[in-house]
């Protein structure tokens, strides 16, 4: 088996994903001169802090066997905490079910491995054992804006901060809040800055949104102050939420040592993710009514004559325009790469009643934003979508929609569908 080691100070978090037969593991390391993706958000169900310590012939099969202990053990919690009796599978079936093994921390000797380790596990494949819901409902798309205070300035996008690197670490798969995660490039330092989230304007707010596909703001903040070089870092922790940048919660965390740094924003990370599934729970999150989108409003152009509402037709009867009612309406979606933006623009084509489909906003590697124009209703259109497998998000004439397992089959039906009437 060949293994990649990946080192990094303090045991930071470290995914090592594995092959669906486990043979084989890979490990993701990060340029620090470029942005940070963000972590995996497939929503895997997470079972960390696994203690283990396993001995073996070398230091390799020590960390395999210890791999595996973990993965065992990992399953039993998962399966107790979701109502299930907490029973052992084989091996064979959990390495079809464990996505990633997250090292915490570890140690590793000539022939022993000591270790806390992380298991994610497959939510659909994992829920149709423990017959639990594989889909989980979640909060409306969130625009993530993480300000840091430290020295005397607040910084956001404008440059990289150990702050952003910890929202990007963290895996929200498994929370109740759809965040979205600049990764810090392109146009982000001069939209997502620290003058931005102390505006109020909706109106400038509504455009900020609409480029990254969301429908609200969060605005998590760190305020850090170090005791004296390399010594204690305390740091206060506030959730803030919406343009009017609201308190939420706030809380205060301390480490002894300042290379601990990066230990004391991913505790303070999970912490405000918490604050804001409470929230969340509570209806304390409810979207501004400022933000709503707001459709333009077409201007009738004047004629230099009147004209008749109707025309005669064939033999005097009266002929209509012929013209049918429609609606516009805003589909965001995910679009990692070229060919996902061709293939949603097709499928959506391909739905019956939809005259055009035309990508207004693109954003590879984020969310895309495309016009759709088409007969009929907008509730017309989201139940197409969902006939077809979509995942669709949102009312009204603005949509977010998210490709499924069945999603790109049911897109070619349909396409088949229409163009045969």
């Amino acid at each position: 088996m060949s293994i990649h080691r990946i080192f990094r100070p303090l045991g930071l978090a470290a995914v090592l994903g594995l092959a669906a037969t486990g043979g084989f593991v890979l490990a993701q390391g990060d340029n620090p001169t470029q942005g940070l993706a963000p972590a995996d958000e497939s929503g895997s169900y997470e079972v960390s802090g696994v203690e283990v310590d396993v001995t073996g012939k070398s230091a390799d099969q020590a960390r395999y066997a210890g791999w595996r202990v973990a993965q065992r053990k990992g399953w039993q919690i998962l399966s107790r905490r979701l109502g299930g009796g907490g029973a052992l599978l084989s091996d064979g079936t959990l390495d079809g079910m464990v996505s990633g093994i997250v090292v915490e921390n570890e140690q590793i000797g000539p022939n022993r491995y000591v270790a806390r380790l992380g298991v994610l596990f497959s939510r659909a494949r994992a829920g149709s054992i423990l017959g639990v819901a594989a889909e989980a409902t979640r909060s409306p798309p969130m625009l993530t804006i993480p300000i840091e205070i430290s020295g005397g300035a607040a910084v956001g996008f404008e440059q990289k901060t150990a702050w952003q690197d910890a929202w990007l670490r963290y895996r929200t798969g498994n929370s109740l809040i759809d965040y979205i995660r600049p990764t810090g490039t392109g146009t982000d330092p001069l939209l997502l800055n620290f003058g931005q989230t102390e505006r109020r304007g909706r109106g400038w707010w509504r455009v900020v949104l609409d480029q990254y596909g969301a429908t609200d703001v969060l605005i998590p903040t760190v305020s850090l102050r170090r005791e004296w070089p390399g010594g204690p870092i305390i740091g206060t922790f506030q959730a803030r939420h919406g343009p009017d940048n609201r308190l939420i919660a706030q809380f205060t965390l301390r480490v002894d040592n300042g290379d601990a740094l990066p230990v004391l924003l991913d505790a303070g990370v999970k912490r405000l993710d918490d604050a804001y599934q409470a929230a969340l729970r509570n209806g304390a999150l409810m979207g501004d009514a400022g933000l709503a989108y707001v459709a333009p409003v077409a201007t009738p152009t004047p004629l230099e004559q009147p004209t008749d509402l109707a025309s005669p037709g064939l033999d005097g009867i009266a002929g209509g325009t012929g013209a049918t009612a429609g609606s516009v309406v805003t589909v965001q979606v995910d679009t990692p790469n070229a060919a996902s933006v061709t293939s949603t623009e097709s499928a959506l084509q391909a739905i019956p009643g939809v005259q055009s489909a035309v990508t207004t906003s693109l954003a590879l590697g984020g969310v895309s934003v495309v016009r759709v124009q088409l007969e009929g209703e907008p509730a017309g259109l989201r139940t197409a979508l969902e006939s077809r497998g979509w995942t669709v998000v949102g009312s009204g004439t603005t949509l977010r929609i998210r490709r499924t397992a069945s999603a790109g089959a049911n897109s070619q039906v349909g396409s088949a569908d229409n163009t045969t009437g």
